[in-house]
């Protein structure tokens, strides 16, 4: 499955989203993180049509992921939702992000 990522900073605030593409029922998942000074202040989940994320041009292919991997990412995903509202997380959230990427032994082995 395609997961995309877009991320915009303005005035000392991030703004990042994941969004993962999925054929059943066919739609875009899209994770909003809000972030000021390493502090994730605001975290939603968005599902839009494939057609009408197709029209926001400023996300990016970054991974193909599992429904597997997806389902760590977003039970991982919820508890620095927690844990982050108070604290500095960005190790967190970037080693987060990485549980999508497909280990090596999964992507290069027939």
């Amino acid at each position: 499955m395609p997961v995309y990522e877009s991320v915009f900073m303005e005035d000392g605030e991030t703004t990042r989203k994941i969004a993962l593409e999925t054929e059943r029922p066919p739609q875009v998942e899209v994770h909003v993180w809000t972030i000021q000074k390493g502090i994730l202040q605001h975290f939603h989940i968005e599902k839009i049509s494939k057609r009408m994320f197709e029209e926001l041009h400023h996300f990016k292919l970054v991974t193909r992921t599992t429904l597997s991997q997806w389902k760590i990412f977003t039970e991982g995903e919820a508890q620095i939702s927690q844990m982050c509202s108070s604290r500095v997380c960005r190790t967190e959230l970037e080693d987060l992000v990485k549980v999508l990427y497909l280990e090596r032994s999964e992507k290069g082995h027939c």
